[in-house]
């Protein structure tokens, strides 16, 4: 058990929806197990279109309707990102790649992952961006968010 705490960052586009959910949803599901001191979450956007916004009002009511709490202003991820953190968690392939295309030498790669990797009921391969949609939308991102945090906790757990 090292003494550092595990760093997970999620990153989306503009930093305001899905990427704060899932730090929400994370820090939640972190706060129930009593492991605040063992993991560390944050989030942050490719775009720099959202920076200093709240989470959208949206996504903030549908996480609210599951007892989640939405928090913080939105960021855009830097280089030192990287170093910072242990695992990278983007949205979907868009993300992936920008960020990808930000380590020109390759050398971080391993700490990118898709989110949708971890899910464990749903099959989607990327989080869509309820951004322009309704409703329904916001609501199924959270659902797919919390399955996918959990499975992602089981592995952090293993990993420290």
């Amino acid at each position: 058990m090292s003494s550092n705490p595990y760093k997970l960052l999620f990153v989306c586009l503009g930093n305001i929806c899905r990427s704060p959910s899932a730090e929400g949803i994370m820090k939640h599901l972190i706060a129930e197990q009593h492991l605040q001191d063992q993991i560390i979450c944050d989030s942050a956007g490719t775009s720099s279109y959202h920076i200093g916004s709240p989470p959208d009002r949206r996504m903030t009511a549908a996480a609210a309707k599951r007892g989640i709490t939405l928090a913080g202003k939105g960021r855009q991820f830097e280089r030192s990102d990287f170093e910072e953190f242990d695992l990278i968690l983007v949205m979907d392939k868009d993300n992936y790649e920008n960020i990808l295309w930000l380590d020109r030498e390759g050398k971080y790669q391993h700490k990118v992952k898709l989110m949708c990797e971890f899910c464990r009921s749903h099959t989607d391969r990327e989080v869509p961006d309820p951004y322009y949609g309704g409703e329904a939308g916001f609501n199924y991102v959270i659902d797919l968010l919390l399955d996918a945090c959990e499975g992602l906790l089981e592995q952090v757990k293993r990993e420290i």
